[in-house]
């Protein structure tokens, strides 16, 4: 495995945590925003058709563009500045976003549009992500805050971000519909680049400075030296190969699966958004306990421990009972021990991947987790159709507790941890 590439504490004079805090509001405001349109797109052509295999089309056109951006564009970012390509990526989805309403206050708003419409803002979504979580360990060292605690800490406010989200979802989409919602969401992208601009202004490690100017040649190559980094690295490889299943299996549960489940038996999108809040609740929770406590303990055991409890068990509730409760209650369970992964994978990347490559490699990751994430809405709604609810959310159950058990058995997960690393 490549030498681990570290981000020390600052060498400079003074502890600076505002560009630090100005990249943690850009993303709780970003993330609240997607949150407002994963439940306000579905749930709008769940009641406008009835179907949940339009639902699942239109999750499939939102979701595909963002695994092509994630690979292609990271070489772009690492090469002309994150400052610069997370401020384009929001200004970018803001305008597509803002479309779907205007278009349907006009009375023009068809199908193909609104595909259309979803793929583009994921397609410009996707950057800045990518640009914004590679900023993390660079701004961490300007604060002087413990890499650990700093990814802790970033996802904790994306798992916050969501929970406002949901619960403003919930309540948005009942009073003002579920189109207006996401003129909300337009505006949530704007505040995002505004944030941005302002507090990354002059921090070097933004790199807002164009480099060389780029060829097809050099970006060639840019994109290969990243996809290399993570084929060498048999740990990135694992990490890769079982998110890329669970992200499908995720975007079935929460495209189509969750709001079919709760509008057939509950019958109300506050339902929804209080099950979703429920879950981002507790996994901001879990994400300030692992900020907080997590160098204690193993990454590998914690992790493989989270990713049981979150994959099949949600699926078997859901399944077997037709009240509110035991559902709401797993959402909790789940949410706690999900708030723990994304951390550990964060801290694991940020140690392995050299600064140079880190968004051209995040994007390779993300691109490949995503990878099959697309057809998750699609075959949940086809299966939805042909099998029924029920059966379909025990089929997914079986396949990701399958899923859920490589990091506990696979020998290559053992890196997660440096200090076991060194030893050998």
């Amino acid at each position: 495995m490549p030498r681990p590439a570290r981000s020390g504490p600052s060498t400079g004079r003074s502890r600076d945590r505002g560009s630090f805090f100005a990249l943690l509001t850009a993303n709780v405001v970003s993330v609240t925003g997607n949150a407002l349109t994963e439940l306000g797109v579905p749930w709008f052509v769940l009641v406008t058709t009835g179907s949940a295999t339009r639902a699942g089309i239109v999750a499939f056109c939102a979701m595909a563009p963002v695994v092509a951006s994630s690979a292609l564009l990271g070489p772009l970012i690492d090469r002309y500045g994150r400052r610069r390509a997370a401020v384009l990526s929001d200004l970018s989805s803001a305008a597509f976003t803002a479309t779907i309403p205007l278009l349907q206050a006009a009375g023009e708003l068809r199908f193909w549009a609104l595909c259309l419409l979803m793929g583009l803002a994921g397609f410009c979504h996707a950057p800045g992500d990518a640009a914004r979580s590679a900023l993390v360990p660079d701004l961490a060292a300007r604060s002087r805050t413990a890499l650990g605690r700093a990814a802790g800490l970033y996802d904790g406010a994306a798992r916050c971000a969501s929970m406002l989200g949901a619960a403003l979802g919930g309540v948005l989409i009942t009073s003002l519909g579920p189109s207006r919602v996401l003129f909300v969401d337009a505006g949530t992208f704007a505040v995002s680049a505004g944030t941005i601009a302002l507090g990354l202004r002059g921090v070097t490690e933004a790199c807002d400075s164009p480099r060389a100017r780029i060829s097809l040649t050099t970006y060639r190559a840019d994109l290969v030296e990243g996809i290399r980094m993570v084929v060498r690295t048999p740990l990135l490889v694992g990490i890769c190969a079982t998110a890329l299943l669970a992200q499908g299996l995720d975007q079935a549960w929460s495209t189509v699966l969750l709001p079919d489940d709760v509008r057939t038996k509950f019958g109300s999108a506050v339902a929804l958004g209080l099950l979703e809040t429920l879950f981002g609740l507790f996994a901001f929770a879990g994400a300030l306990l692992y900020s907080a406590y997590g160098d204690r303990v193993r990454r590998r055991w914690l992790y493989a421990v989270s990713f049981l409890i979150v994959g099949a068990p949600r699926f078997l509730v859901a399944a077997s009972t037709h009240t509110l409760v035991p559902l709401a209650l797993m959402m909790a369970v789940e949410g706690l021990a999900c708030g723990c992964l994304n951390p550990i994978i964060s801290a694991t990347v940020y140690d392995t991947v050299p600064q140079r490559l880190r968004s051209r490699v995040l994007g390779a990751m993300t691109s490949a987790a995503l990878l099959v994430a697309p057809l998750g809405g699609l075959v949940a709604g086809y299966s939805v159709s042909a099998a029924g609810l029920d059966t379909t959310l025990l089929a997914v159950a079986g396949i990701y507790l399958l899923v859920t058990l490589v990091p506990a058995v696979h020998p290559a997960w053992r890196a997660m941890d440096p200090a076991r690393e060194h030893r050998r």
